[in-house]
């Protein structure tokens, strides 16, 4: 079982962090399978600074897939989405 840490942005930190948000999705750049634990780390994209703030998630599901249009297209070509069910 791996240990992976992402950034998060706060809008999108607070809403795990309140429960609403139970999945992610990411460029697939990077090995992710069921049983990982994922943490994520604050990350101010205003400020390009952590906020000191970390959560950690225990990886429930993996679906890696291609085709999303908001990803930039040649990382989506390249390596596709993952998309993970969190805990």
């Amino acid at each position: 079982m791996a240990i992976i840490r992402k950034k998060c942005w706060p809008k999108y930190f607070e809403l795990i962090l309140d429960g609403k948000k139970k999945f992610d999705v990411r460029i697939a750049d990077f090995p992710v399978s069921e049983g990982d634990t994922i943490i994520f780390e604050e990350w101010n994209p205003d400020t390009q600074e952590y906020t000191g703030r970390k959560l950690e998630k225990k990886v429930t599901y993996v679906s890696k897939i291609k085709g999303f249009e908001f990803f930039p297209k040649e990382e989506v070509d390249a390596h596709g989405l993952v998309i993970m069910s969190l805990e």
